[in-house]
């Protein structure tokens, strides 16, 4: 549970100029859990957030009016998918993840859709989609996939 008030923050959309702030943040965000996996590749973590980025489904997170991370909540057949959610290190662990994924899944849930993800396995994230309701929906070596379907 998050003992800490989340700070401060916004929603606003993503636009080209975000993309490589993110691609950083992701790297340094997803650095520890890729490397306990045996798969971090300095340049292939950043390659992988370019080749995905979607602005048009994508969020920053701003908190005192700067950078504090990403989201992207991409519909998909049967629902959304949940992705690219990165938080700075330093507001990590303060309410601010709890804050914004309760927002998105109100909107998802007013919507009546389902939401999917998935986290690298051992990943300390995966605490808090278990917090809010998602479950397990499959997994291999590396990913865990979860699912949480709309509350009424």
């Amino acid at each position: 549970m998050d003992t800490n008030t989340a700070p401060d923050w916004t929603l606003r959309p993503a636009d080209l100029r975000d993309l490589e702030p993110i691609a950083e943040l992701r790297a340094a965000v997803m650095r520890p859990d890729l490397e306990r996996l045996g798969r971090y590749d300095e340049h292939r973590v950043r390659q992988r957030l370019r080749d995905a980025f979607a602005p048009e489904h994508t969020s920053v997170v701003e908190s005192e009016r700067a950078f504090a991370g990403c989201v992207a909540l991409r519909p998909r057949e049967n629902g959304h998918w949940l992705e690219h959610f990165y938080l700075s290190p330093a507001l990590q662990g303060r309410g601010l993840g709890s804050a914004v994924l309760r927002a998105l899944l109100a909107r998802a849930d007013a919507q009546g859709t389902t939401v999917r993800l998935n986290v690298l396995r051992g990943s300390a994230a995966r605490r808090l989609y278990e917090r809010h309701g998602f479950v397990l929906e499959d997994e291999d070596p590396v990913d865990v996939f979860m699912v949480r379907a709309p509350r009424s």
